[in-house]
């Protein structure tokens, strides 16, 4: 199968602290992959780097064949990858609607923006019905379906989301992943950074463990739920699907 994104030996400096030491990772085309890992792993440098934020020392992001490495993070957008980040970072003082139009800024035409709200509010209806609500009332869940819809609003062919199920309940995180598995049907290609390493695997391909800015394992999501030194590590004791 065909790599939309391929990372290899990618290496990132903080001064003198090397967060990333050479991290290559493969994202097929069309499928969700998911980066675990503790806090302080290097996910969110990983995917801040493939999204132009943060600049790398050495090493190759290859996206559709073409390296993509420490260009602007402007560039990189208009390419077709956009972020959700972690936090959400919902623009204060706007609505729910205004907030999505920024996320749609290199549209080319009212047609397209009309057809990129229209899509996002197929996938999360509760914005539609709010789109004229102040975007920073929203609950914790709804904020983080306004994230991804920002992030959905440009049509990319590369979705990163950083951390979506953090600090929501339960039942909100099993929606949120319910419909990333949604959004990956109708083709677009998601790398997932998570910390929640069970209800991510139940939707993901593909994952990679990052452990202290290297690569620990990687497997399908059937491998790694498998993996009794992982289930310990990072899943805990319980094994039935959630």
């Amino acid at each position: 199968m065909e790599n939309i994104l391929e990372i290899k030996d990618l290496v990132v400096d903080y001064g003198i602290i090397r967060a990333l030491k050479g991290v290559s990772m493969d994202i097929p085309q069309g499928k969700i992959v998911v980066v675990l890992g503790a806090n302080g792993a290097g996910k969110t440098t990983t995917m801040r780097t493939i999204s132009g934020v943060v600049k790398s020392a050495s090493g190759q992001i290859l996206f559709q064949g073409e390296d993509i490495r420490n260009k602007q993070a402007y560039a990189i957008a208009k390419r077709g990858i956009s972020q959700s980040p972690e936090g959400r970072l919902i623009l204060q003082g706007l609505s729910v609607e205004e907030n999505l139009r920024i996320g749609g800024y290199n549209l080319k035409s009212k047609a397209q923006m009309s057809d990129s709200f229209e899509q996002v509010y197929h996938l999360f209806p509760v914005l539609k019905e709010r789109r004229a609500q102040q975007a920073t009332t929203l609950s914790g869940g709804e904020q983080q379906m306004l994230a991804i819809g920002r992030a959905l609003m440009m049509k990319p062919k590369l979705l990163l989301l950083d951390e979506p199920s953090l600090g929501l309940a339960p039942l909100i995180v099993k929606s949120i992943f319910q419909t990333v598995k949604r959004i990956a049907e109708e083709g677009v290609t998601v790398l997932m950074v998570e910390q929640n390493a069970r209800q991510s695997l139940y939707i993901a391909d593909y994952a990679y463990v990052l452990e202290l800015g290297r690569i620990k394992s990687q497997g399908t999501s059937e491998e790694l739920l498998k993996d009794e030194a992982l289930i310990s590590a990072y899943l805990g004791k319980k094994q039935e699907k959630g």
